[in-house]
């Protein structure tokens, strides 16, 4: 139930009352029996634990590192010593 603030416009005084919404305002002050006039206040609301900041939802993805290139000299190595055997390379299953 939300509670809904009311200001007397005789004495001045704030009071908080729980209500239903299908309650009817209240029209006079317990104190003085003056008029009373419903406050309209920012709600009191809390948010709490994460996913509620900028800074808390899921980051872009950065793009990854190219693979490096294996450098040719181990490729050269191999191919080298294949020439010479006469052999091709053959397939790894």
């Amino acid at each position: 139930m939300p509670i809904y603030e009311y200001k007397c416009l005789k004495c001045g005084s704030m009071l908080e009352v729980l209500q239903k919404i299908s309650d009817k305002p209240l029209k006079r002050c317990p104190k003085c029996k003056g008029p009373l006039e419903k406050v309209i206040s920012p709600p009191a609301l809390q948010f709490k634990g994460n996913g509620w900041y900028i800074t808390d939802y899921a980051q872009k993805k950065k793009p990854e590192k190219e693979a490096k290139p294996e450098p040719k000299t181990q490729h050269a190595k191999k191919d080298s010593t294949l020439k010479k055997k006469g052999t091709t390379p053959q397939a790894s299953e």
